[in-house]
């Protein structure tokens, strides 16, 4: 018990110290023990680096999870160390309304037919972003948040420790001041000079001590860059393949569409009479875009397939200059007979005809010959 009360009175004695010695340093007082310009710039960099580690990772999170009551959820979650419950993204709820409606309307009619179609690729696009969020939470935002729970928790207690026996070292200086001040006055201070020349020396090892433990705790700031860096590039490459995987979706929708588009404004016009009187821009205006295929004269020499829509690939011929060699990103599967189908990372070659739609070029592999995208391909020189 006896030895419990010292020890409080030893404590609430440095603890007043320190406080007098922070006062005084504010007021300008007393004179403060300054660190190097190479600490003074690691913890300035160590600063930068936590505050811009929790913009970049709130912000993050609001990207993959705009909902702010769901942000909370998945918190308080995350800290009762419970698994978040799964939640069904817009993309898969609009599938459902969009089924459910068709279902309503008639799966068999135009309009319940494309909307099926459209929800079937709102679904994929919904998982392919469900994955996308699981993907970057775990690359992207488990690293910011172990730093900042973690390796920055540890160094802002050792600059707390830091900090403390800095105090107590000014304060072991201001002393010796003092009683060096007091002994040139009267010679029985020697021995107060001589305690406060010991205490210097005690507290001067241990700041030492404290300074180089948190020295090397902010050099380490460099490798947290190296790792978030490598987490960065993993974010950007879980985002590309997500938008990746949804341009390819709607493509294919699109190509779905496009394809009995015709039938469905033939069944418009004779189920509503009244509809054939409204202008035509109208009627098109309702139907989705796809592309369009410019007629072009025909060139002497060379069947006019693409200007009226349909490539024979037996009857395509290369021109005498422009082809080029293309490496493929992508696989993609061919929509009909006309395409070409590819596999990521073989080499092909391409040509375009006149009047070809910009989106395509002609490809070539062997005896075989095809439509394929440009926005699968990466072209050579």
């Amino acid at each position: 018990m006896e030895f419990n009360v010292k020890k409080l009175a030893s404590d609430a004695g440095v603890f007043f110290s320190r406080a007098m010695q922070f006062t005084e340093e504010k007021l300008g007082q007393a004179e403060k023990t300054e660190l190097d310009a190479h600490f003074e710039n690691l913890l300035a960099r160590a600063d930068c680096t936590k505050n811009w580690t929790e913009k970049i990772l709130r912000q993050t999170e609001v990207l993959l999870q705009p909902n702010p009551s769901a942000r909370v959820e998945e918190f308080l979650y995350e800290k009762l160390d419970r698994k978040v419950p799964s939640r069904v993204t817009n993309g898969e709820l609009l599938a459902q309304y969009m089924t459910e409606a068709a279902n309503d309307f008639g799966p068999g009619t135009p309009y319940g037919k494309t909307l099926i179609k459209v929800g079937e690729t709102q679904r994929r696009l919904g998982a392919a972003e469900r994955e996308f969020i699981r993907s970057a939470s775990i690359s992207f935002l488990t690293p910011l948040r172990n730093f900042l729970e973690g390796d920055w928790r540890t160094i802002s207690k050792e600059r707390r420790i830091l900090q403390n026996r800095r105090l107590d070292l000014d304060a072991c200086k201001a002393r010796l001041k003092k009683a060096k001040a007091a002994e040139a006055k009267a010679a029985l201070w020697s021995d107060e000079v001589e305690k406060a020349e010991h205490e210097l020396r005690l507290t001067q090892t241990e700041f030492d001590r404290q300074a180089e433990v948190t020295r090397l705790l902010l050099e380490g700031i460099s490798s947290t860059h190296v790792n978030h860096l490598r987490c960065l590039h993993e974010f950007v490459e879980s985002q590309t393949n997500y938008y990746a995987q949804c341009y390819q979706f709607m493509l294919d929708l699109q190509k779905q569409l496009g394809r009995f588009s015709g039938t469905f404004v033939g069944n418009a016009e004779s189920a509503s009479p009244a509809a054939a009187t409204s202008p035509p821009t109208v009627a098109a205006a309702t139907l989705p875009a796809v592309p369009t295929i410019p007629v072009v004269p025909t060139i002497v020499g060379m069947p006019n397939t693409v200007a009226e829509g349909v490539l024979n690939p037996n009857e395509v011929k290369p021109p005498a200059s422009g082809t080029r060699r293309a490496r493929v990103l992508y696989d993609y599967e061919a929509a009909d007979s006309t395409e070409l189908a590819l596999l990521a990372d073989e080499m092909i070659t391409v040509y375009s005809l006149p009047g070809m739609d910009p989106d395509w070029l002609i490809g070539e592999r062997g005896n075989q010959k095809g439509k394929v995208p440009v926005t699968y391909l990466e072209l050579l020189s």
